[in-house]
């Protein structure tokens, strides 16, 4: 709005405070429609019906919400819903969420979701589709979930993989570097660990109170935002959207949290590509699915050179592609401008990697865990020495350099990260990355 309205902006103005006094708000928040297909402990998959007069048809979605942030992140309001986008083109499209997380799920840690939750998410989704491989989105922890399940277990249908807004090096984000000398010195015996294990877990009102610090400035200036925007009806809604997603935060676990905290936040255990999950270790270097990385150029939580570090990291991947996107760390996966940024190139990800029909891969018994351990071996420190220790039974998997060769946009140097003739807004933020 100007500084003196227009005629115009005034009536605007007028008509979307009468709005939203009458009508209790101006956004469009009702869900797309939705089917459960699978559940377990933790562990919701769904179905979106596909769209009318619209047949679902190519390789599956499957969007994974990160813990304690609500499923609204990828189906935020109508006209703004990535879930929206995905079905009306007649994409098939799952979502994994986790329900509400209550004080018996304390014992629960990071190896339920890459062991159980994600894993089994991604078979029914696989079998639902009709044996086609899966495209995992993962947002925020989500996508680190998704890292690790997909290094930790080659044998999924797994077709690419999409990170959206996930630190890998926490050292970067400048919320948590004040505060970790303070971390460091009470070594686990502190207040937190102490308060976090009496109560089971973070509470809600704890997780609403983090997201709010964490982006105090617009929180501050939201006033002066909503004035110089009455006549904006689609500002407007878009602030309702994100006011509701705020208030549908949910809890984290309790040994969840502490193993965040502990390894992540205190210990940056992912900055160096391996964590461990359970009794082994997951190194990202494992992955050779393509995997394409997304950073919002103005998001404080997880900051660009927070969201880059995966990419060295990603040594064994058939193709890795790194954009920068608008947005802030909600705003990148469900912004205005990501209507036309972060789902086009997610489109254009989707069709490349597609590859129809895969065969079923039988599920390994449980103590196939120690089986797995001669196979983390395989990320090495050099090319040549990867070739000498890959088994047999990884050299069907070897076979898939013919793609490399027809991608010529394969990450194989750092120039060619985030390079696209065909995109359909600037990257030169993305390419400028490899000249540094």
């Amino acid at each position: 709005m100007d500084l003196i309205p227009t005629p115009d902006q005034v009536v605007a103005a007028a008509g979307n405070v009468a709005h939203a006094v009458l009508y209790g708000g101006l956004a469009d928040l009702r869900p797309m429609p939705r089917t459960l297909i699978d559940d377990g402990e933790l562990r919701e998959v769904y179905h979106y019906r596909p769209a009318r007069d619209v047949a679902e048809a190519g390789d599956p979605v499957l969007l994974v919400t990160p813990l304690a942030a609500p499923a609204l992140c990828f189906d935020l309001r109508r006209d703004c819903s990535l879930v929206e986008h995905l079905v009306t083109q007649g994409r098939p499209t799952y979502l994994l969420e986790y329900g509400q997380v209550s004080f018996k799920n304390r014992a629960l840690g990071v190896e339920h979701w890459v062991d159980e939750v994600l894993p089994e998410a991604i078979r029914t989704v696989h079998e639902h589709s009709g044996g086609r491989g899966v495209h995992l989105v993962g947002w925020s922890l989500g996508g680190i979930f998704a890292l690790l399940t997909a290094a930790d277990r080659q044998d999924l249908p797994i077709a690419s993989l999409t990170v959206l807004g996930s630190p890998v090096d926490v050292r970067k984000v400048p919320l948590v570097a004040p505060v970790r000398p303070l971390l460091n010195l009470t070594q686990g015996k502190g207040a937190v660990t102490r308060a976090y294990r009496a109560l089971g877990g973070v509470p809600v009102p704890l997780v609403n109170w983090a997201f709010t610090a964490a982006s105090a400035q617009k929180v501050v200036t939201k006033p002066l935002a909503v004035i110089t925007h009455l006549d904006d009806t689609d500002y407007l809604a878009q602030l309702e959207a994100v006011d509701r997603f705020r208030a549908n935060m949910t809890a984290y676990p309790g040994r969840t949290f502490g193993q965040l905290y502990h390894r992540f936040v205190k210990g940056n255990a992912l900055a160096g590509g391996s964590m461990e999950i359970g009794s082994r270790t997951v190194d990202l270097a494992a992955i050779r699915v393509p995997v394409l990385v997304f950073a919002g150029n103005t998001d404080g939580i997880a900051p660009l050179p927070a969201v880059r570090a995966v990419v060295p990291l990603l040594t064994g991947s058939r193709q890795v592609q790194f954009e920068i996107v608008p947005g802030g760390h909600l705003g990148m996966l469900t912004g205005r401008a990501a209507r036309g940024t972060t789902w086009t190139t997610i489109d254009e990800w989707v069709d490349q990697w597609s590859a129809g029909v895969v065969p079923v891969v039988a599920k390994p018994a449980r103590k196939a865990a120690a089986k797995k351990a001669p196979a983390k071996k395989a990320p090495v420190a050099t090319k040549a020495a990867a070739a000498k220790a890959t088994s047999t039974k990884k050299a069907p998997a070897r076979k898939s350099s013919p793609a490399k060769k027809a991608a010529p946009a394969q990450a194989a140097s750092a120039s060619a990260i985030g390079s696209n003739p065909a995109r359909r807004y600037g990257s030169s933020g993305s390419r400028a990355l490899g000249q540094r």
